[in-house]
Parts: structure tokens; C-alpha cells; sequence
């Protein structure tokens, strides 16, 4: 496995979904920018699901969830910079923190994986 070529790849996923986000529905380029993102998520996937799902599936299972692994695409945030938002990434309920809202990200630069809970917990699980 590139991890720079995954990088790249990632980043290039998260500008792509931020530039369709930019765009209104009513604008002329909306549909293409769409199907370029899914193109995208889509060649992601497949070239590097296999190993992502891996990595998110011990990550559920070290924070004992629960939560069905998704699609790696699905834990993407808005953003390549910074930070997760603490409502980013995809919500995983977790015996480690009962009652609190906890959320994994798939983050560029490098990537890893990073739980957020609430506004005071953020932390990397895992590095590629």
C-alpha cells in the first residue's frame, strides 16, 4: 500500500465533495461536479476499501461497537484542513464512552482515523 498515493487520493475525494457543497443545485455544473464525486468515491473504494475496512473494522472493535463498518467514503469530512468537527466522520455507539456521541473520521495529511467525542475527546486510532 502508497500511503502518499492514498493521501492524494483521499484529499482529492474531500475537495471534490467540498466543491460540490459550494455549489448550488440550480447551478449548471452541479450534476457533473456529482458525478465526478461518485466517480471518485467509487475508484476509491474499490483501490482502497479493502484495506480501510480492515483498519475501521479493528477501530469499531477496540472502542467495543456495535456500529456496522461502512464504506470508507462514508467517514470523510467536510474539509482537508484542520481538525474534525465534532458532528463530522460517522457516529459509533461505544462501551469506552457510554451516553456521549462519539464519531470516527477518515483524515488526510497523513491519513488516519480520529474519534471525537463531544467537543473534549479527540484522538487518533489509527495511522496508515
Amino acid at each position: 500500500m502508497n500511503k502518499e498515493e492514498l493521501n492524494r487520493a483521499l484529499v482529492a475525494l474531500i475537495e471534490k465533495k467540498q466543491a460540490l457543497h459550494e455549489l448550488s443545485y440550480d447551478d449548471a455544473r452541479y450534476d457533473d461536479v456529482e458525478e465526478e464525486l461518485h466517480d471518485l468515491e467509487d475508484d476509491f473504494n474499490d483501490e482502497y476499501g479493502p484495506f480501510l475496512e480492515e483498519a475501521l473494522e479493528k477501530v469499531h472493535n477496540d472502542l467495543n461497537s456495535d456500529t456496522d463498518v461502512l464504506l470508507p467514503t462514508a467517514y470523510l469530512p467536510s474539509s482537508t484542513g484542520g481538525k474534525p468537527s465534532p458532528k463530522e466522520g460517522v457516529w459509533v455507539d461505544s462501551e469506552k464512552y457510554p451516553g456521549k456521541e462519539a464519531r470516527i473520521t477518515l483524515v488526510p495529511n497523513p491519513t488516519r482515523i480520529v474519534l471525537t467525542v463531544g467537543k473534549s475527546v479527540q484522538q487518533d486510532l489509527w495511522t496508515a
